[in-house]
């Protein structure tokens, strides 16, 4: 189908995409599919929409109940309020247990909520695109004359290079596309598949006499996710839905745990065990007498805090405010989260995997250098190339030039070779000029006077396009072309006409194609060549500069090709010919004899030039590799590309530096080979691994242990070649070996596999389409966003996350540290220290905006974060929340919680009711101090919510009557009682901070001092 126009063929698809390849509804069968008849189909086939959601309208509160209370201490807190139920275990008021738990549970549910209709507008929007139906694809006609069409793949398998369709010859000959459903005919079509490489059908045509049965292979077929270069195709529906090629190359969304979530989890299973272990401290120090093992349930309620029922619903509002900052972020506009549950992952990525088209590169071809040898033309002397080629052109004589001076004979002899080097440039390739209407003038009007407004060049290689439009440009031109001959128009105008005797075209063995033409005007016959230095270099004349500067281009990230030319006489020609025939005609080593013919010219060819070709890098990519490097990342890139392209880019973007050696993996089939090249490689120090999907493959089969420890040892790996699921592969095998985090950033259907997969999925929104991106955590528009993504706002969310959580913690274990003692000093008695209000305003409304406002706090400046991204590397190691960091905070907890409590029981003097206001005021001042303690960057939310929940305490006193002596705590005695016990509690840690920050400071303060 063209770009413009898109006709869907098939009755029973509903919304086809189109082209396709996929799964049925059950198991994967065969199909025959009729023409214009859709009540002879056999089986049901699947709608063709595509669903990114987690749930559906019926297993939306199941699923979302089961992912909150999968989690440990939320179990537990549901099991807690439950056992409030039982007059025998009650403690207090019901909502003391059921509103925190509730309050959680709504944030949840609203959140995964909003998420789940943003995730299901995207998929309606594609789910909605329009196509129109022909009443009644497989490709069945094309508006070409010849009947072929270039389609761009590069959204299905990473490859850049056009390929070449064909239509079914007897529907081709058909006069209009309505005449598909006069005729009687069906497609027989192999069960669909997951490889994009190969197809196996018939088409049959009943009603011709005879009928008519014609082979469909690959060349027939136009698969969902990829576009026709131009024109229109008329093509038949046979897969939809879930058996799309792409679809099946694609693994199922994953609902994605953070590991940040696993730790803090895993925190909470020692905390519930603290707390077992004191309940039953308690119970025997009574010598278990009574109902004793009710006594330990009472215990284990009257302790629940120290496990923190606010810590999930902080950390979670804290995501979605890390989330809203990098949406807000002007510095990189166009960025979504679409996964708010894994900010703080975006903080502690070891491996980010790439993609290279359309995500390091643009995927646009620029011609940047001519090099003959003697002299170089770069950007910036095209135009004497330009003077080269018309003046080769406008000299109607000779004999001006052998009457010239020696400087002119000089000025001739560069002139004649950089007419000679375009000329070859303009012949030796496979593009073929089409014209289309451009609503002035239409298109057979504009093939016939060569338009250059309506002339696009389709070739199954960007690189030959960007060779021609070059010519096109210095002035001469490719304006037409066939099987069999070819047009060039010079800066005169003048057309030059030439007859394509041979063509050998480009294979990832040979490296290299040639062309044999003969000069319409001359009869002359050359044959032309071009290809990779490694190679050419073996092909064309000995020369002591070719291999030097094919090295300086490469350097310089340029696609480097050798153009050489060889002259024919008629005799010569016609010798190759017939052992060329004889040797297409062998049955026994045909491609061996073949080969044999066609290096029997290749010798001694004269080297006419070098082209560099540069695939323009995104904006600001090196830089952004840089800062990833220097981070402590290592990246890898997977591109469906060829070798060669892959390598060139990975040096033009710096991933791999100029002081690095890069060990290119020899294609291995064997296990043996695998084994020997492993070997080889081993033995290589500091050095970049470039390897094909290929071998990789053979070498997870056989070595996957041993391939891993290697390529994980490497500084950069390049895996071209890779197929969308062997992206996934390498992901997943990455984060089982390793147990680092992984990120996977892609912006085609290709790389959803990946980006799934990976522990953090980046989609950059580009000219492919926005597939990754709607499937991606995080959805950027361009490739350099990355570095500020993950050096400030994963930084900052992962930090902040790991300081809300201990602080959380922190405040649950003080409370419940006063509750301890108060217990131990009363005889044990299982009777809450803190009733009603108390225990609930504590965590909310007296200390939770202090708490939660530190989602606001920041070490350094983002810039100086830019600056130096070493300050990420510190994050690798997961110390900011460890058992170390937690142990510390436990022990911070036990000291002010028996400080508080004991202070209260020594000072207070005559009523319990005086305990409770000394030690509940003691302990809010101190949470409040300790906050402004961790803060190292005030903003001025923070004093606005540490003055706050300061008022907010003063002025509910009011209300507390039946818990606090709202006439005590006017007294003076009460106000110095408080302020001796929350000095001691806080002062100690003050001190402790200063010291540590003057004599062992962290790094970041270096910066910021």
């Amino acid at each position: 189908m063209s770009q413009s126009k898109k006709k869907e063929l098939n009755p029973f698809a509903l919304r086809c995409c189109p082209w396709s390849g996929c799964c049925g509804m059950g198991d994967f069968r065969p199909r025959t599919v009729w023409l214009g008849h859709p009540e002879k189909r056999e089986q049901r086939y699947p709608r063709n929409v595509i669903n990114n959601q987690k749930y559906n309208f019926f297993t939306f509160l199941p699923g979302v109940l089961f992912n909150q209370f999968k989690y440990f201490f939320n179990l537990y807190f549901l099991l807690l309020a439950c056992s409030q139920f039982v007059n025998e275990l009650r403690l207090g008021a019901l909502y003391t247990y059921w509103v925190p738990l509730g309050f959680v549970l709504i944030i949840t549910i609203v959140r995964e909520a909003v998420e789940e209709i943003r995730c299901f507008l995207r998929d309606k929007e594609v789910n909605s695109q329009i196509y129109s139906k022909l009443s009644t694809r497989e490709e069945m006609q094309t508006s070409e004359r010849n009947g072929s069409c270039f389609l761009r793949t590069d959204q299905l398998d990473g490859e850049t290079d056009w390929k070449l369709r064909l239509p079914v010859a007897c529907t081709q000959r058909l006069p209009t596309a309505g005449d598909l459903l006069q005729i009687r005919s069906y497609v027989y079509a192999e069960e669909p598949n997951i490889d994009i490489h190969n197809f196996v059908g018939t088409f049959t045509r009943e009603d011709g006499d005879p009928p008519v049965n014609e082979s469909l292979s690959i060349e027939n077929t136009l698969w969902a996710s990829t576009v026709i270069a131009s024109g229109t195709v008329v093509g038949v529906v046979i897969y939809t839905g879930k058996e799309l090629r792409s679809v099946m190359n694609t693994s199922n969304p994953r609902h994605k745990i953070g590991l940040f979530d696993l730790e803090v989890n895993c925190l909470t299973k020692i905390l519930f065990g603290a707390l077992v272990v004191v309940s039953l401290v308690m119970v025997a120090l009574q010598h278990f007498a009574g109902r004793w093992y009710l006594q330990i349930f009472r215990f284990l309620l009257l302790f629940s805090n120290i496990v923190p029922i606010s810590l999930r619903v902080n950390l979670d509002m804290g995501k979605m405010v890390f989330s809203w900052m990098i949406k807000k972020d002007s510095k990189i506009p166009g960025t979504v989260v679409r996964a708010s549950t894994i900010p703080e992952q975006l903080g502690r990525i070891s491996y980010l995997l790439t993609d290279k088209t359309g995500t390091l590169t643009m995927n646009e071809m620029v011609f940047r250098r001519l090099h003959l040898g003697t002299v170089a033309y770069g950007m910036d002397s095209m135009d004497e190339v330009q003077s080269h080629v018309f003046s080769a052109y406008t000299q109607v004589t000779n004999t001006y030039a052998s009457r010239a001076p020696a400087t002119t004979k000089v000025r001739k002899t560069i002139s004649s070779r950089v007419h000679e080097a375009v000329k070859a440039i303009a012949l030796v390739h496979n593009v073929t000029p089409v014209y289309e209407a451009n609503g002035v003038t239409d298109q057979a009007e504009a093939e016939q006077h060569y338009e250059d407004t309506c002339r696009v060049y389709q070739a199954s290689s960007p690189d030959e396009v960007s060779l021609v439009q070059w010519t096109e440009s210095v002035g001469l031109t490719l304006v037409g072309r066939d099987q069999s001959s070819m047009q060039l128009r010079t800066p005169s105008g003048q057309i030059l006409n030439f007859t394509i005797l041979q063509i050998f075209p480009f294979t990832y063995e040979s490296k290299r194609m040639g062309i044999i033409v003969r000069d319409e005007s001359t009869g002359e016959i050359t044959f032309y060549m071009k290809g990779a230095d490694v190679v050419m270099s073996g092909i064309v004349q000995y020369n002591d500069w070719l291999e030097e500067e094919c090295g300086n281009m490469a350097r310089e990230g340029l696609r480097v090709l050798v153009v050489a030319k060889k002259s024919l006489t008629e005799d010569q020609y016609q010798d190759f010919e017939a052992r060329y025939v004889q040797a297409k005609l062998s049955v026994h080593d045909r491609s061996l004899k073949v080969a044999t013919v066609i290096e029997s010219l290749e010798m001694e060819m004269e080297l006419l030039c070098l082209t560099g070709v540069e695939d323009q890098l995104q904006a600001d990519v090196r830089p952004t590799l840089e800062i990833l490097r220097n981070a402590g990342i290592k990246v890898w890139m997977l591109t469906g590309d060829k070798l060669e392209t892959a390598t060139c880019t990975a040096k033009n973007a710096h991933l791999v530096t100029r002081n690095q050696d890069i060990h290119v993996f020899r294609p291995v089939t064997t296990r043996s080979e695998a084994h020997l090249e492993l070997n080889a490689f081993r033995r290589k120090h500091d050095c970049a691994l470039v390897i094909s999907g290929d071998s990789l493959e053979v070498c997870l089969k056989f070595y996957e242990y041993e391939f891993m420890e290697l390529a994980c040892q490497c500084p950069a790996v390049v895996c071209c070649r890779c197929a969308p699921t062997q992206k996934a592969q390498i992901v997943r095998l990455l984060k089982e070996r390793t147990g680092k985090l992984t990120c996977a950033v892609g912006d085609g259907g290709n790389d959803v596999s990946m980006i799934q997969e990976a522990d953090c999925g980046v989609g950059v929104e580009g000219k492919e389409g926005k597939q990754a991106s709607l499937a991606a955590d995080f959805s950027v528009t361009q490739f350099k966003h990355l570095g500020r993504l993950l050096m400030v706002h994963g930084r900052n969310s992962y930090k902040r996350s790991a300081a809300l959580s201990q602080f959380v913690i922190h405040r649950s274990l003080c409370i419940s540290t006063m509750q301890a003692v108060f217990s131990s000093v009363f005889y044990f008695a299982s009777v809450p220290l803190y009733q009603g209000f108390l225990i609930i305003g504590y965590s909310t409304i007296y200390t939770m905006f202090p708490v939660f406002s530190l989602v606001l706090d920041k070490d350094v400046k983002s810039e100086v974060a830019m600056l130096y991204p070493e300050l990420y590397k510190d994050l690798l190691k997961g110390r900011p929340l460890s058992f170390k960091t937690f142990l510390i905070w436990v022990l911070i907890s036990i000291y002010q919680g028996s400080i508080i409590m004991y202070g209260a029981l020594l000072l207070f003097e005559s009523e319990f009711v005086h305990i409770v206001a000394i030690s509940f005021t003691s302990l809010i001042l101190t949470e409040l101090l300790m906050v402004a303690l961790t803060v190292q960057t005030w903003h001025w939310l923070m004093v606005v919510a540490e003055l706050l929940s300061l008022a907010c305490y003063v002025a509910s006193l009011v209300f507390l009557h039946e818990f606090i002596d709202i006439y005590f705590i006017a007294t003076l005695s009460f106000v110095w009682k408080v302020t001796v016990i929350t000095l001691v509690s806080c002062l100690p840690l003050y001190v402790l901070k200063y010291l540590r920050r003057r004599f062992s400071p962290p790094s970041y303060s270096k910066l910021t001092s």
